[in-house]
């Protein structure tokens, strides 16, 4: 066995949680499935996927479509959204695109352009995981 052996990569690093983050000088183009939560803080062109979390840093910037459970947008979303649960538009986000969600918040000096749909979220839970 190497070094790092399972059991001692497993003691350094908690895989039940994981995060995955586009950093803020990185570019992404494609599609993201996240099964955990993801953090852009970067460029990103293309959809995120079955994600737990979506937040989308102050410098992020995303065009494509995001399907998670909750999203919070701190930058820029040219695309739709659909969150089982909810999501929260805050003050520096720019979306432009369609919002299917149960709960939604948007903070004073929000751009949002677009529509919203506001649905239970076992119902919207069931209609995104038909769509994956």
């Amino acid at each position: 066995m190497g070094v790092f052996g399972r059991k001692t990569t497993e003691k350094m690093f908690d895989f039940g949680n994981m995060v995955s983050v586009i950093g803020p000088e990185a570019y992404f183009k494609g599609t993201v499935t996240a099964k955990g939560s993801i953090r852009v803080d970067g460029k990103m062109d293309g959809s995120i996927t079955e994600a737990a979390a979506v937040i989308i840093g102050e410098g992020g910037a995303v065009s494509g479509d995001i399907s998670c459970e909750n999203a919070t947008i701190g930058g820029e979303v040219k695309g739709n959204i659909a969150a089982a649960r909810s999501v929260e538009l805050l003050s520096s986000a720019k979306v432009t695109g369609d919002v299917r969600t149960a709960k939604i918040v948007i903070e004073e000096g929000a751009y949002f352009n677009g529509r919203c749909t506001m649905t239970q979220a076992e119902n919207l839970a069931e209609r995104l995981g038909d769509a994956a």
